[in-house]
């Protein structure tokens, strides 16, 4: 079960995953950014710290061509979500039509040009939305969150493979939502 309140909490830090999962600007790298993202008690601190620093080695040029390298062109490193587990099967047509469902029902319009399961897409959703109160955000964001999980563990592996700061980036998403499930205790007291 994800706590909305908690992961409302970190929706400032949704932004700037949003914009650090995207062809890299260099607005993108004000140090500003971090400091108004990331708190030091942040779930993700650490990680998007050693990401920032690793960043901050390169030259724009170099990161740009990083991003392009890791992200454009190659299958295993993509930023579409649901591509690992569905591919191009039909199910990943209907996952990506809940996902645009979901985004509209709080307000996000979709771009023409967006796929629902692009992770800046997704990361851009969890910072614009407003669902605090709202009584459909439990289920549509457990869905989200699924969807999240199974696609960043993937991209997660890939990235560690090629020793890209991205993995830190990502490893300090993954930190930030986990941070904000809860376990379900079941009813007559006993984890199983």
């Amino acid at each position: 079960m994800i706590n909305l309140e908690k992961l409302y909490r970190y929706k400032v830090s949704f932004g700037f995953y949003a914009h650090h999962l995207t062809y890299p600007q260099k607005l993108d790298f004000h140090p500003s950014l971090i400091e108004e993202s990331f708190e030091e008690d942040h779930p993700a601190h650490e990680y998007v710290q050693r990401y920032w620093e690793l960043m901050h080695e390169l030259s724009l040029d170099q990161i740009q061509e990083m991003y392009t390298d890791i992200f454009d062109f190659d299958k295993d490193s993509t930023l579409f979500m649901t591509y690992f587990k569905f591919e191009d099967a039909k199910e990943r047509g209907q996952m990506l039509a809940k996902l645009k469902v979901s985004y509209e029902m709080f307000g996000l319009e979709m771009p023409d040009t967006e796929l629902s399961d692009f992770l800046p897409l997704i990361c851009e959703f969890l910072y614009a939305a407003e669902w605090l109160g709202d009584p459909r955000a439990p289920q549509s964001f457990q869905m989200l969150i699924a969807v999240l999980e199974d696609g960043t563990y993937h991209l997660l592996k890939s990235l560690e493979k090629k020793d890209s700061p991205y993995f830190h980036l990502v490893k300090g998403l993954r930190e930030t939502f986990k941070a904000c499930i809860e376990q379900e205790v079941p009813v007559d007291g006993n984890a199983g």
